[in-house]
């Protein structure tokens, strides 16, 4: 990923949805419902992106630190995830989004692998804007693995050394195809990026909130947008330059 978008229009929104259980806790809810509420929270983001014609939006459902977390609340959110799958493949094709996974599937169930490998191929033909759900994923792992793929890939001959730079980098790690984050939005009070997206955020603007994701709206995800409009994107340059970049485009 580069800094090839800094005069375009906020393409990629990247959201780490936090907040589920104190949520259930805050309204006196059982086990597990904070997450049943948080699910319902992304089809209207998802649907105001589309309207927004924002590229992409990549969402941190299940992180591979989440594996830790207790059985019971693991396998509902693996249930969840199947259930907003099922879900959401014919919203993906009525608002004509490509959905599409990124993370270790290696810990997951056939069944699972399987649901999320028909509903890519179901989608994968929209072009106008792609959710991204990232499930059991790291990203120390995303560059560890992306790097093991460059490794085999000059084992194979395929390439030598000395074109290996952050650009042949960018183009093999997950969502390397699509622009680089331009805001990372994180619920739930804590400021910290929690092993997400690593080097797809590198300059992302970055957009904090106290609200817990089950009540997060499409108002506040606008008020994030008009964050993002005020902040002076610089990529290295002085603000003399950036504004004379503007000037002359």
């Amino acid at each position: 990923m580069t800094a090839s978008n800094e005069a375009s229009p906020l393409q990629h929104v990247a959201i780490i949805m936090d907040g589920n259980n104190r949520f259930a806790k805050k309204k006196q809810l059982d086990k597990g419902d904070g997450h049943r509420e948080g699910k319902n929270v992304l089809d209207p983001i998802v649907e105001h992106c589309r309207k927004l014609n924002i590229q992409a939006l990549t969402i941190f459902a299940f992180s591979s630190e989440n594996w830790n977390r207790p059985q019971y609340e693991v396998d509902l959110l693996m249930q969840l995830l199947a259930d907003t799958i099922h879900e959401q493949i014919p919203r993906m094709e009525k608002f004509e989004i490509a959905l599409r996974f990124i993370g270790d599937r290696e810990r997951l169930t056939p069944e699972l692998r399987e649901l999320m490998q028909y509903a890519e191929q179901r989608t994968e033909k929209f072009k106008e804007m792609t959710l991204t759900i990232a499930i059991s994923y790291g990203g120390m792992w995303d560059i560890a693995h992306t790097a093991q793929k460059i490794a085999q890939m000059v084992k194979d001959q395929e390439i030598e050394i000395n074109q290996i730079d952050a650009d042949l980098f960018g183009q093999q790690i997950s969502l390397g195809d699509l622009p680089a984050v331009d805001l990372l939005i994180r619920t739930g009070g804590d400021y910290r990026l929690s092993n997400f997206l690593l080097w797809q955020t590198a300059y992302a603007e970055l957009y904090f909130t106290q609200t817990l994701w089950p009540e997060f709206t499409v108002q506040e995800f606008d008020q994030a947008i008009a964050v993002f409009a005020l902040r002076e994107r610089r990529f290295g340059k002085t603000s003399e330059q950036v504004q004379q970049d503007h000037i002359e485009k």
